[in-house]
């Protein structure tokens, strides 16, 4: 049984990857600073070290005896990154170079990389290959550009090492528009997206807003692929396994390949919840493209992985986690 680091393990998607981490037969340890990460998500039989990835010293003893990490330790708030880059680049980029020297240091060999769409910006097309421009438009973008770059140069130094240093074997993962909750105790508390912004808005009594309506879709408003964050974390599975069978060097897009505009979450929200929900129209956002879609041909073909769950899925386990 091997075992793997996961950092950021009590999030909200680092919950989800933890149960299926363990449900695959692997030993998990977590290490997670609970800056916005919750202790009573973890499972009560898990280690947790409640500690930064800043700490170089404390990941490298962290890895003792550990085959892999899978990184999702970060901050994400797109808006907060533009009022606080210096933050974003500290605590990603930062926690990145941290995490990658303890790697280095203990021999872990194996890597599971939490990476964003946002590294895309506003491609020139969709769907989204893995070979498409990386032009990020926010600074946490640009960290998960620049997280991707480390991963992928400090992969070349070992390999070119003349110590005995182990390679490292290495998949990225640019997650879409991630939603739903794989029980009722892991419900996504985030504020900042669109299904519980919704349904937010709907316990004070509010109409949820449509930001533009003016968009060039089928409907007006912005289209994007949400994932099933059960879907997700199964994909962390999968990507571990590939890292431990071979040396490989991976980037995989991870969404369901089908797009659903704002008004067609609005309308999921009002079927699973019984009425409508009164959904308002506003002016656009500033950096909102129009449509982020991806194309998933490499992980199904490469991983074998696919999404199994719908867009009403993911907003009928957000409703229930939120009960």
């Amino acid at each position: 049984m091997s075992r793997w680091l996961l950092t950021g393990g009590a999030g909200y998607i680092g919950a989800h990857v933890a149960r299926d981490l363990r449900a695959s037969g692997r030993e998990v340890v977590i290490i997670d600073d609970l800056s916005t990460g919750l202790i009573s998500r973890v499972p009560a039989d898990v280690t947790v070290i409640e500690e930064s990835i800043l700490d170089t010293d404390v990941v490298r003893r962290a890895l003792d005896g550990v085959t892999g990490v899978v990184h999702l330790a970060a901050k994400k708030a797109v808006g907060e990154s533009v009022d606080q880059p210096m933050l974003y680049y500290r605590e990603n980029v930062g926690g990145m170079v941290s995490l990658l020297q303890a790697m280095e240091d203990a021999g872990t060999r194996c890597l599971v990389y939490s990476s964003s769409a946002a590294v895309y910006g506003e491609p020139p097309w969709s769907p989204i290959s893995e070979d498409s421009p990386l032009q990020p438009l926010s600074p946490y973008g640009e960290t998960k550009v620049i997280g991707e770059w480390l991963v992928r140069d400090a992969a070349a130094a070992r390999s070119h090492a003349s110590t005995s240093v182990s390679p490292l074997s290495w998949a990225s993962l640019r997650y879409f528009n991630v939603a739903g909750a794989g029980a009722p105790d892991l419900g996504d508390t985030s504020v900042n997206n669109l299904i519980p912004m919704v349904l937010d808005a709907l316990d004070r009594g509010q109409a949820p807003q449509v930001f533009g309506t003016d968009y060039p879709t089928h409907d007006g408003s912005c289209v994007r692929d949400y994932i099933h964050v059960s879907d997700l974390a199964a994909a962390h599975v999968a990507a571990a396994d590939l890292v431990e069978s071979a040396e490989v060097a991976a980037v995989f897009n991870v969404g369901t390949g089908v797009g659903s505009s704002v008004l067609e979450v609005m309308a999921a929200v009002s079927e699973v919840v019984g009425r409508d929900v009164g959904a308002v129209a506003v002016q656009r956002r500033a950096g909102d493209p129009p449509e982020l879609v991806a194309s998933v041909d490499r992980i199904a073909a490469e991983l074998g992985w696919s999404a199994q769950r719908t867009l009403r899925d993911m907003v009928a386990s957000a409703y229930a986690a939120g009960r």
